[in-house]
Order: structure tokens, then C-alpha cells, then sequence
């Protein structure tokens, strides 16, 4: 005997894992309400105050979503999680296990965001830092620490009779240059070195060679790949990560191939590094993760000119300037070496100045420097040195000072 299937259950048939399907809502204000929502889709319900979006979105979907996951696990396990009660609806159908973010007020702490309101920054900042993977900015490679084992185990796979060449790359001092590294490589015992691509002995360099070179690569062993070489290779790949920073290449001169290994969580190439992934690195409110510009604010608070300024119809001389006038007489003493070297009045109202004037000393004089006269007690002192400039010397003073009293009067300038 057949039966027939009513339209709804046939909308129910074909949409049923595309759509939420509820059928007879009733709790709270909810007033027996039938409802089809689409699944992987971003719904947004909204409304007058009262007319029951969160009693269907929390009390009713979510309810139901976080009682069906509690039941499906084992009754050792549900002692532990607070089972929600059962919503007062007739059907859900199409319901997978279900998340909320806990309603809260708004805060006006600056430090305050979505993710720190409703804690979801403290998992993500878990999640960071347990399967991350940190790269090289500049190489695009990510950054690991291999131990001797591991580069050896790895040089154990390559073909039988591979012929490899380890080498250590090593960066000279600043103050050294080509010949003083070869000479105290040579006295080190070392034979060969890599620049530029080329081996050239160390007693055989050719005369062309650059005086100065930011990397030399040394070459440590010249060996096949054979299971009896694995405690040569162990040594050879120590020797090179002593001498090179923790930094080792291996050249497979069979493939042409190079591979570089680093024994710290660095990068082998540039010995870019970072220390090991920690939640507190991904956190804007503590000193390792914020940025160093803005302090973890996202708005960098600077030293407004319009606030420094006192009045634009006033001159240098009669304090235009905040801080910066004829009672200050080791401020005035700048200026007036400033007006020397750059030929202008202090009387000038700081309306009629340059705007290059004005950029001057507001910002400082850059790389240019200049004759500035000190009076004391002593007599007259003269240094030459850069002006640092009005705002960079109030950010150097809010930087430098412990002083409550001194920050509060700075951040009038803010």
C-alpha cells in the first residue's frame, strides 16, 4: 500500500542538508513559529526588543544543538558539562552541535575587542601557538630547529653513494674583512672555502677576489652517503653548526641540490629566528606580542604641532613655542644658533616663518649639523651636532621620564 508524501515533507526531503528545518517554536515570547534556515550560511536575525531573537537563537537553536552533543557522549563525560534544558519546540531538524558567544556590555577600554570580550582571543592565542608555523619573512621558509640526528637521519635517505659536501656558512665580523678571516681560517686548519659558488683553496684564492664579502661558506667534509659514513657525517654536521651559528649546508652534488638546516628555531639562510611559540606572543596587551609602535592600541598617539603651538601670531622669541621662549634660556640658546645657520629673525611672528623654517624646528635638521653656543658660568661652549627638533625631543622626554606628574602635562600636547 502506497502513501502519499505531503508538499512539506517533500521540501523537507530535498533541502534537508542544505536547511535548518523548525517547526512549532514556542519558548519564551515565541509564538509557535515554523522556520527554515539555510546551513552554512551567515544569518542574521533582527528585530524589536522583545520579539524573540535571542529566545530562537540561543534559548531555542542552541539549546537544542548544545543538549543533542552533551547526550551523544559518555555518561563519565556528561558528570562534567552542564546539560541546558530542553527548548519547548515541536521539531529540529538539520541541527549540528553548536557554539555561542556570551552576550556582554560594551566596554570603552581601548584594549578591549570582540575577540578579548568574548574570549575567543585566549583560544586562538592557544591555537597560535600550538600549530603555528612561523616563516621567514624574507626566505618564505619556515622556521625550525633540527637537531644532528635529525639532518643526519635526513642525509641517510638521500640515494646510496650521493656524493654531499657540508658546509658552514659563516658571516665575518664587521670590522674584518677577507684576508683577516682567511688567515685565521687557516690557522683553524680548515683547507677549502665556497664564494660566490666557486671552491677555491685556501692557500690558492685568486687576487681578484672582493676585500669584503658579507658571507663565506666553509667547507667542512666532502663524503658519499653510505649507512658506515653516519657517525662521519654526525661529526662533520656538529663541526659546521659550532662554527656557523647553529648553521649548516648541505650540497647534494649528485642533484645539484642544496639544503640548510639550523639548529635553533631560526631560519637557515639569514638567521632570522624567533624564540618558541608562546599564547603570550599573540596577545596585543602583553609587552612580547604588542606592537612596538602602538603598544598594542592599534592608534599610535603622537605630539600634535597645533597643541604645541601656542599662537601663530607670536615669534620664537616671545613664545610661539610652548616651553620654548626667552625664560628658557637653554631652549633659547638653540634657537638662536638655529636663526645663525639658517639666516632667519626670532622676532618673526611664526606665521611669516619658511615652512621650511617651520619643519625644522618642529622636526629637527636631520643629518645636517650645526654650531650651537652654550653659555655658562664657565664661559661660551661650542658643539656641533644635529637639532633634534621640538616634537622629537617631547616624544624622547615622554619616552624617558618616570615622572606622572611630567607625562600628564605631556599628554596635554597629545
Amino acid at each position: 500500500m502506497s502513501k502519499s508524501i505531503s508538499s512539506d515533507d517533500q521540501h523537507y526531503l530535498a533541502n534537508s542538508n542544505s536547511h535548518i528545518r523548525i517547526r512549532g517554536a514556542r519558548t519564551h515570547n515565541l509564538k509557535n513559529i515554523d522556520l527554515d534556515l539555510p546551513r552554512n550560511k551567515l544569518v542574521i536575525l533582527t528585530g524589536l526588543s522583545g520579539s524573540g531573537k535571542s529566545s530562537l537563537a540561543f534559548d531555542t537553536l542552541y539549546a537544542e544543538g548544545q543538549r543533542r552533543y552533551v547526550e551523544s557522549l559518555s555518561t563519565y563525560a556528561r558528570q562534567f558539562l552542564e546539560l541546558m534544558d530542553k527548548p519547548d519546540v515541536d521539531l529540529i531538524e538539520g541541527l549540528s552541535p553548536a557554539i555561542a558567544i556570551e552576550q556582554k556590555s560594551v566596554s570603552h577600554n581601548p584594549r578591549s575587542t570582540v575577540g578579548t570580550i568574548t574570549e575567543i582571543s585566549d583560544y586562538l592565542r592557544l591555537l597560535f601557538a600550538r600549530i603555528g608555523t612561523p616563516y621567514c619573512p624574507t626566505h618564505k621558509e619556515p622556521l625550525q630547529a633540527f637537531s644532528v640526528s635529525q639532518i643526519v637521519d635526513f642525509l641517510l635517505q638521500l640515494p646510496e653513494e650521493s656524493r654531499l659536501m657540508i658546509l658552514a656558512p659563516i658571516t665575518p665580523a664587521p670590522d674584518q674583512n677577507l684576508a683577516s678571516l682567511i688567515q685565521s681560517l687557516q690557522a683553524q686548519g680548515f683547507i677549502r672555502v665556497r664564494l660566490e659558488g666557486e671552491l677555491y683553496e685556501l692557500d690558492q684564492l685568486p687576487s681578484d677576489l672582493p676585500t669584503e664579502v658579507s658571507s663565506i661558506e666553509l667547507v667542512i667534509d666532502r663524503l658519499r652517503v653510505r649507512e658506515e659514513q653516519k657517525q662521519r657525517l654526525a661529526d662533520s654536521v656538529e663541526t659546521a653548526l659550532e662554527i656557523a651559528n647553529e648553521r649548516v649546508l648541505i650540497v647534494d652534488m649528485e642533484q645539484d641540490k642544496e639544503h640548510a638546516f639550523s639548529r635553533r628555531y631560526a631560519c637557515a639562510h639569514c638567521d632570522y629566528q624567533l624564540p618558541t611559540l608562546e599564547p603570550k606572543m599573540f596577545s596585543f596587551n602583553s609587552p612580547e606580542g604588542a606592537c612596538t609602535s602602538c603598544d598594542g592600541l592599534g592608534l599610535m598617539q603622537v605630539f600634535d604641532p597645533d597643541k604645541v603651538l601656542i599662537s601663530e601670531d607670536l615669534s620664537l622669541l616671545n613664545g610661539a613655542i610652548k616651553g620654548w621662549d626667552h625664560r628658557n634660556l637653554f631652549s633659547m640658546a638653540l634657537l638662536n644658533s638655529l636663526a645663525t645657520h639658517y639666516e632667519f629673525d626670532l622676532e618673526t611672528p611664526w606665521s611669516e616663518l619658511p615652512d621650511d623654517i617651520k619643519q625644522i624646528i618642529l622636526y629637527g635638521s636631520g643629518d645636517t649639523e650645526i654650531d650651537f653656543i652654550y653659555f655658562s658660568n664657565q664661559g661660551n661652549t661650542v658643539r656641533r651636532h644635529a637639532f633634534e627638533g621640538v616634537i622629537p625631543n617631547l616624544e624622547r622626554r615622554w619616552e624617558e621620564t618616570d615622572s606622572n606628574a611630567v607625562r600628564e602635562e605631556l599628554n596635554q600636547l597629545r
